[in-house]
C-alpha cells in the first residue's frame, strides 16, 4: 500500500523527490501519512478534495483485497 500511494503522489507533483509516505499500525488499522512539498499540496488534494478522495478510494479498494483497513492522511 505504501508504494502505491508513493507512486500515485509522485505522478501528480512537481517535486517528486519531496514525496514521503510513512506507515504506522494502530490497532488493526494501517495509517499512511503522505507528505509533499507545500507548493504541491494543492495538486495532491485537488479541487474540493477530489484527487485526495480518488487516492483514498484506490487505496481502500486495494486494501479490501487483502482484508486490511487502510487510512490515508495528507500532511
Amino acid at each position: 500500500m505504501k508504494e502505491l500511494v508513493e507512486v500515485i503522489a509522485k505522478a501528480l507533483v512537481d517535486n517528486p523527490d519531496q514525496v514521503a509516505v510513512t506507515e504506522t499500525l494502530k490497532d488493526d488499522e494501517v495509517i499512511l501519512e503522505l507528505t509533499v512539498a507545500p507548493s504541491d499540496m494543492g495538486k495532491v488534494i485537488g479541487k474540493q478534495g477530489r484527487i485526495a478522495k480518488a487516492i483514498r478510494s484506490v487505496i481502500k479498494a486495494a486494501a479490501s483485497k487483502e482484508d486490511k483497513k487502510v487510512t490515508v492522511e495528507i500532511q
